[in-house]
């Protein structure tokens, strides 16, 4: 089963908490025993699994990066966001995730985050359920 979402980001780098379509598609599957990969399809954007208790967690993952990348360190690239395409380089453009009895295996302050570097903007992820 495959399934593309969209979402639309409102902020130039953001992190949105997407475990729940993840959930969601793996409901609708019916799969028990597999696995699914999410896959974003863009060079300026990514995913990642971090914690989803404390909000602080994500801000400071923004800011760090944001110094670490900084927006404007004269870079070639004529577009003016090779920030963006280096973040979305360091963290993935996809992630694999266990499903078993029926649910996908995460930590308990465990999310699934799309990651936006390069907004806002009309983006799109893939969410693909394997059993096996």
């Amino acid at each position: 089963m495959l399934k593309t979402f969209s979402l639309k980001t409102s902020r130039r780098v953001e992190f949105l908490n997407i475990t729940g379509q993840i959930e969601k598609t793996l409901a609708e599957s019916r799969v028990k025993s597999g696995l699914i990969t999410v896959f974003v399809p863009h060079t300026t954007a990514g995913v990642t699994i971090n914690e989803n208790a404390d909000p602080d967690v994500v801000s400071d993952m923004i800011g760090y990066f944001n110094k670490a990348v900084p927006f404007n360190d004269n870079y070639s690239h004529g577009e003016g966001n090779s920030a963006a395409h280096i973040k979305s380089s360091i963290f993935s453009p996809s992630l694999t995730l266990i499903i078993d009895q029926g649910e996908i295996i995460l930590g308990t302050w465990q999310s699934v985050y799309f990651c936006e570097f390069d907004g806002p903007r009309m983006r799109e992820f893939y969410v693909k359920v394997i059993e096996g």
